[in-house]
């Protein structure tokens, strides 16, 4: 069954504290909300547009601009439309959104695997930590005080005295109690990378995601180091690699569909991913509880026991589009119940800018 209706609406959610992204400093989260109906079923569904500026290419503007070329030509559900041409935001949205319409009229969760027969009850969470060592300690404790295990810390090259710091004191304060994350945004050079690797306790972290400002040098990082990396920007930046980086000197992917191009892209991902022993990382652009329900469902069908996700991201955003916020408890996402409550949306705190009839 094909959808009667579809509409678009456009949400702003401002940010608890300015995100600064790839030097764009931001005060509130934009985006758009795709919704399909079946006017007289009473079907709807729904998809988020949501590019960030500083990671996606395309502005707001212009992925509004294409997604109404799409419907304007009624190709909604031609799958020819789900071509390289669409930006990634766009295809995420819509793929969302009609993998959400098929959920709804036939009353069960969307399948995505062979997994999805036995479906993880729980997604844990890795909490995001920044800032100096003191408010690095602090937020960690807190995290942990309510059950979070799993923690991503941000790096830089320009601030990696404060990075040993930080890994010196969790790593005193915790031990294994904890699994740490490094996350660099390929800021170091090989030397610099290996430099940080020599100065953090042995068996302190898991893995450092992109480490590098070349990662053809992620081979050769592992080979000096023993410390594994995973791979983010460079799964759509230099996708080739995939097939040139030893897998051995890898941990995880991490997958942010709404910049990987899609639904599709990220599931062949998790699919080269599982094929070679890697974990899947499931991740966000600071989207709304829309986009972070359907990504938890996602992890919960990609593995019975999935890797703890970047999905922390809705701490940054003051408001949610969902009646029922998206939210972690004890450091785990309830996956099915998060991906029923992502379909109910707060109709308010949208702004309605244009209805098609399919």
């Amino acid at each position: 069954m094909n959808a009667t209706h579809a509409l678009l609406y456009r949400y702003a959610i401002p940010y608890t504290e300015t995100i600064s992204v790839k030097g764009h400093r931001l005060l509130q989260r934009e985006g758009i909300i795709l919704a399909l109906k079946t006017w007289d079923e009473g079907f709807t569904a729904y998809g988020e547009i949501a590019p960030l500026p500083g990671l996606h290419h395309e502005s707001l503007a212009s992925a509004e601009a294409q997604l109404v070329e799409v419907l304007s030509k009624h190709e909604v559900f031609d799958h020819r439309i789900m071509h390289e041409g669409l930006f990634p935001s766009v295809r995420t949205g819509l793929e969302m959104a009609m993998i959400n319409l098929d959920a709804a009229i036939s009353g069960t969760a969307p399948s995505f695997s062979e997994a999805a027969e036995h479906p993880a009850k729980y997604v844990p969470v890795n909490a995001l930590l920044f800032g100096d060592t003191k408010q690095v300690i602090q937020k960690t404790e807190n995290y942990f005080d309510i059950g979070y295990r799993t923690f991503k810390l941000k790096i830089s090259a320009g601030n990696s005295d404060t990075a040993i710091q930080s890994v010196e004191a969790l790593h005193g304060i915790f031990g294994n109690t904890i699994e740490l994350r490094l996350d660099a945004n390929q800021s170091f050079s090989l030397d610099e990378a290996i430099y940080l690797a020599g100065q953090i306790p042995e068996g302190s972290i898991a893995y450092i995601e992109e480490p590098l400002e070349y990662a053809e040098h992620i081979g050769e990082f592992y080979a000096k180091t023993a410390i594994r990396s995973a791979l983010d920007e460079t799964l759509w930046q230099k996708p080739e690699l995939l097939e040139y980086i030893p897998t051995e000197a890898l941990s995880a992917l991490i997958l942010k569909p709404n910049r990987l191009g899609g639904i599709s892209v990220t599931l062949e991902l998790a699919r080269w991913a599982k094929k070679h022993n890697l974990l899947t990382v499931f991740s966000s652009a600071f989207e709304s509880g829309i986009s972070l329900s359907f990504y938890t469902w996602l992890a919960a069908t990609a593995s019975s026991e999935p890797a703890a996700c970047g999905l922390d991201t809705y701490r940054y955003l003051k408001d949610d589009l969902l009646e029922t916020p998206f939210g972690a408890e004890n450091g785990l996402l309830d996956a099915l119940k998060l991906y029923r409550e992502g379909n109910i949306i707060k109709k308010r705190d949208l702004k309605l800018t244009s209805l098609w009839t399919m």
